[in-house]
């Protein structure tokens, strides 16, 4: 790889690091007590949020015309949702052992802890866990495909790519072809060795 290249990519990665201290800084502030996985407001914490909960009722005969026409369209989308969560979850449960690819672990990406806030009704707790799932979902499924990327063709395009997956910058260049047979065998090794707690 590019060494200014993979310079930039160290530097991108401390900061993601810093905005990460900075999130763990600011739920420090608001109380958040995390003991077993699950998150425990102090009671204060939740009284105070309580107090800028919408009661359900309120919500639902408040909610505009469109938010009601579109919800069934909007939770329709959960049937291709879970079964691309199956068919992804399947593929690399069989195919990335078959190649050496370490798996993604599916519950780093699917995180549902809105529920404990306290200023949420059922409505929107259930709007959140969707999203979650969602947004989640997304993001394993670019993890997967950026490791199949990264073993079948770690090849850079010839224009830009926005938003690439986290493996893309360690592809080779474009056009590059002696780099792309020096180093392939390389690249592969590189998924065998992620460990499943850095996906």
């Amino acid at each position: 790889m590019n060494p200014r290249i993979q310079e930039l990519a160290k530097r991108i990665r401390r900061l993601e690091d810093e905005i990460e201290n900075e999130l763990q800084r600011r739920r420090a502030e608001l109380n958040a007590d995390f003991e077993n996985k699950r998150i425990r407001f102090e009671q204060d914490v939740l009284e105070q949020q309580r107090r800028f909960k919408t009661g359900l009722l309120r919500y639902v005969l408040g909610a505009r015309l469109r938010n009601i026409i579109t919800a069934p369209i909007i939770y329709a989308v959960i049937v291709p949702l879970l079964l691309t969560d199956i068919a992804v979850t399947l593929y690399q449960f069989i195919c990335f052992p078959l190649y050496g690819i370490a798996r993604v672990r599916r519950r780093d990406y699917l995180v549902f802890d809105r529920s404990h806030l306290g200023y949420l009704n059922l409505i929107e707790k259930i709007n959140c866990a969707y999203c979650s799932y969602g947004n989640g979902l997304a993001a394993y499924i670019r993890e997967v495909l950026g490791r199949t990327e990264k073993f079948w063709c770690p090849i850079k395009h010839s224009r830009r790519v926005l938003q690439a997956h986290p493996h893309y910058g360690g592809f080779i260049d474009f056009g590059d072809g002696e780099a792309y047979r020096r180093e392939l065998k390389a690249l592969r090794e590189e998924l065998a060795g992620i460990k499943e707690d850095e996906s």
